[in-house]
C-alpha cells in the first residue's frame, strides 16, 4: 500500500515543479485549452442531439405506451451522455498529448534533466513526424483497450447493487491506469520503451499507478481542471517513469527491470 502514497506524491511533485517554472507551465496550458474547446463542443452536441439519436436508433419503441417509452429512451439518452463523458475523460489526455507533443516532450526533458544526477535527459532519436505517428498509433491501441473495459463496466452497471457501488469504483481505477499510461508514455517513449513494455511496467506497480492516476482521473471530471493540471501531470509522470525504471534521482522503491516485469492480470 506504500506505493499508493508514492504515486500520489509524484502527482503533487509534478504540480510543484511546474509551479516553480511558470513560463513552461504557461506554454503547457495551450494544448489543453485547444482540446478542451473541441471536447466541450462535442459534449454540447451530444447533449443537444443525443435524444434525437436515441429515438432514431430505437424505432421499435415508437408504439410503446407512456411512461415506458419516455423512461426507456430517457435512460438510453443518459447512458449515451455518460459514455461520451467517460470517453472524453479517457481520451482527453491522449488527444492533448498529441496536440501538444512538442510542448510536453520539452517539458518532460527539462524535468528529467532537473532531477538527473548528471543533469542530462534521454532524447528520442526519431524525427518529430515519426514521434507523432508512434504516439497516435499507441494512443489508438490504448483507447481500444479502454473502450473494451468501458463496455464491460457499462454492462455490469445493470447488475443490481454491484452496478451502483462496485462498478463506479472500478471505473475510476481503470481510468487512472490508462491515464497514467498515456502520461508516462511521454518519458518512456523517449527511452525507446514500446507500448507492450510500458503496459508491463505499469502492471508490475499497479498501486503506484493507481495512486497517481486515480485521483488525477477524479480531478479531470471537474470542468477546466484537466487543462490546468496537465503540465504538472506530465512532469509528475516523468518522475514516476524514472521510478518504474529504477533510474537514479527517482524517489520511491525500485521497479522490476524494463525487460522482465511482473505480468499480472490488470486493466490493459
Amino acid at each position: 500500500m506504500r506505493d499508493l502514497g508514492v504515486g500520489f506524491g509524484y502527482l503533487l511533485k509534478g504540480q510543484r515543479w511546474v509551479a516553480r517554472h511558470g513560463r513552461r507551465y504557461g506554454f503547457g496550458l495551450l494544448p489543453g485549452l485547444i482540446t478542451l474547446v473541441l471536447y466541450a463542443a462535442a459534449l454540447v452536441a451530444l447533449a443537444v442531439w443525443g435524444e434525437d439519436a436515441v429515438t432514431w436508433a430505437t424505432p421499435f419503441a415508437d408504439d410503446w405506451a407512456d411512461p415506458w417509452q419516455g423512461l426507456f429512451r430517457g435512460l438510453l439518452t443518459a447512458v449515451l451522455f455518460a459514455l461520451g463523458l467517460l470517453l472524453a475523460v479517457l481520451t482527453f489526455t491522449a488527444v492533448t498529448l498529441l496536440v501538444g507533443q512538442p510542448f510536453y516532450e520539452n517539458l518532460s526533458e527539462r524535468v528529467d534533466a532537473d532531477v538527473s544526477p548528471d543533469g542530462t535527459a534521454p532524447r528520442s532519436p526519431l524525427p518529430l513526424w515519426r514521434e507523432l505517428w508512434v504516439s497516435a498509433r499507441d494512443s489508438l491501441r490504448v483507447l481500444v483497450r479502454a473502450a473494451l473495459w468501458g463496455v464491460l463496466l457499462f454492462a455490469l452497471g445493470f447488475v443490481p447493487f454491484v452496478g451502483q457501488t462496485v462498478v463506479p469504483v472500478l471505473g475510476f481505477f481503470v481510468t487512472g491506469f490508462f491515464l497514467t499510461e498515456e502520461l508516462v508514455a511521454v518519458a518512456l517513449q523517449r527511452r525507446g520503451v514500446d507500448l507492450r513494455a510500458r503496459l508491463a511496467l505499469l502492471r508490475s506497480r499497479k498501486t503506484l499507478v493507481w495512486g497517481f492516476g486515480t485521483p488525477l482521473g477524479l480531478a479531470f471530471l471537474v470542468p477546466f481542471v484537466a487543462v490546468f493540471l496537465m503540465p504538472g501531470a506530465v512532469a509528475g509522470a516523468t518522475l514516476l517513469a524514472r521510478d518504474l525504471l529504477g533510474e537514479d534521482g527517482a524517489v520511491g522503491t525500485s521497479a522490476a527491470p524494463a525487460g522482465r516485469p511482473d505480468r499480472e492480470d490488470v486493466p490493459g
